[in-house]
């Protein structure tokens, strides 16, 4: 497959999609950066399958090599598991030239990514996605992150990687809830920019790597124009503003990010119907293609509740939440409305559950 480059204003970097691509990892992060000492941060579970291969790839284009291992799961996202990973970077002695490797999902990238952008004011970092979730949408883009205990994703940096190596063979070894996960994310895409993917994958008739490829095509071009999130890359938050919120309520252990996501989407058009500018019909296909991945697309959390987590939502700015609604499938915009205004609205929408 090819090669995308991603540009954006701090400069362009390779995004290579091809199976066995993880051999290649030694050979791509020298290519990327200078330095020759490399640490790679994984979690638990991928370590036991990946970490060998990837740490023999970098041996043998000439890297010294320490690791971070991390539980896996969302609790990692933290300011305990950040100040861990920081002694560790010190204890391994990396420069400024030397690369930060994200092997993991997620969460590993998330972490490894803020980690890596705030060492030493910043250390190069590779991305390396082994969930589907992780290679279609958040290893690009340079969003980085932590939790806290009143909201997802609260301290953060935008930071692009030197480069992103994504292994469509990695992906075998994930559960049929991790793919479904990954599946939430690329129903995103069709949903808000690509009725002809959507289709694709109503219909089952799709490749994996052409998935791949069309979902990377699509979060590139949205960065490329908006890499501050400020404008057209709000999109790609569809279903997040609840979602996020459905996790949060839920101590990030009930719902994967995905299956958070998916009722979030399912919310949000749902709005769109009620509030006249979402084309009918709409929640009722969506929600028909979750229970197909079998995604979820009910829960028990009260309105009051989820709308009171919304509060802490970062996508508030000068006073309005700037929420992701339909016209149709493959067709989103931006809708400012102030915090009182959705919660009615939601208060409707999810009360109806």
């Amino acid at each position: 497959m090819p090669e995308i480059m991603a540009s954006t204003g701090h400069g362009d970097y390779p995004i290579l999609i091809q199976k066995g691509a993880l051999k290649r990892l030694g050979e791509f992060t020298a290519a990327s950066c200078r330095g020759r000492q490399a640490f790679i941060v994984t979690d638990e579970q991928v370590g036991r399958l990946y970490l060998e291969t990837a740490r023999l790839s970098l041996v043998a284009a000439g890297f010294q090599v320490s690791v971070g291992v991390i539980p896996p799961g969302e609790s990692s996202k933290s300011p305990e598991q950040l100040m861990t990973l920081y002694e560790q970077l010190h204890a391994a002695g990396m420069s400024r030239s030397d690369p930060v490797i994200a092997l993991g999902g997620g969460v590993v990238g998330d972490l490894a990514g803020l980690a890596a952008s705030t060492w030493l004011r910043g250390l190069p970092l590779i991305q390396v996605p082994t969930t589907l979730l992780a290679q279609v949408d958040a290893s690009i883009g340079g969003k980085t992150a932590i939790d806290l205990p009143f909201g997802k994703n609260l301290i953060g940096t935008f930071y692009q990687p030197k480069a992103v190596l994504m292994d469509p063979a990695l992906l075998r070894t994930l559960s049929r809830e991790r793919m479904a996960e990954g599946m939430a994310e690329v129903i995103k895409y069709g949903m808000i920019r690509d009725l002809a993917l959507f289709e694709q994958i109503e219909n089952r008739a799709y490749d994996l790597e052409w998935v791949l490829e069309h979902c990377v095509r699509i979060k590139t071009a949205m960065v490329a124009a908006d890499e501050l999130d400020t404008g057209e890359r709000m999109l790609l938050n569809f279903g997040h503003t609840v979602g996020h919120a459905i996790e949060k309520l839920t101590g990030y252990t009930t719902y994967t990010h995905g299956e958070a996501v998916a009722l979030g989407m399912l919310a949000a058009v749902r709005l769109g119907e009620m509030s006249g500018h979402t084309s009918p019909g709409t929640a009722q296909r969506l929600r028909s293609l979750l229970e197909m991945y079998q995604l979820p697309v009910r829960h028990d959390l009260s309105a009051a509740d989820i709308i009171d987590a919304i509060r802490s939502d970062k996508k508030f700015l000068a006073g309005r939440i700037y929420f992701v609604l339909l016209h149709e499938i493959g067709q989103a915009f931006l809708y400012p409305i102030t915090f009182d205004q959705l919660a009615d609205h939601l208060q409707e929408v999810l009360g109806n559950d």
